[in-house]
């Protein structure tokens, strides 16, 4: 299963333990040092899908300043996907890096010849 990369961190957020959707919004900004902003429309059309699809499940709910908050957790099946993608990534940076260090063999200056 591929999976966009915004799913694949808003996963990754929920990770290590449950959070609410603004922990969720900020642990990913911290997560990608401010690359990837969550808005909330995004997020929680995003935390529908996944619970839809069996990656995370609603956790519990707590009142904070009045405001109830939904806490998300990682199930299996999350965690299997983030495992999944982490290795197809691996692959797609391994492969790339030989590209690359073919194109750098190819264009090194070779001892020996005039040009």
């Amino acid at each position: 299963m591929d999976i966009s990369e915004q799913t694949f961190l808003i996963l990754s957020a929920l990770a290590d333990q449950p959070r609410h959707g603004y922990a969720v919004v900020t642990e990913v900004d911290q997560m990608t040092d401010g690359r990837i902003r969550l808005r909330a429309g995004t997020l929680y059309g995003a935390l529908d899908r996944l619970v839809a699809q069996g990656l995370i499940a609603p956790d519990h709910d707590e009142v904070e300043k009045g405001r109830l908050r939904r806490f998300y957790k990682l199930t299996d099946a999350g965690a299997d996907a983030i495992r999944a993608e982490s290795r197809r990534m691996a692959d797609a940076v391994r492969l790339a890096e030989e590209r690359l260090n073919k194109r750098a063999a190819r264009n090194a200056p070779r001892l020996g010849t005039i040009g």
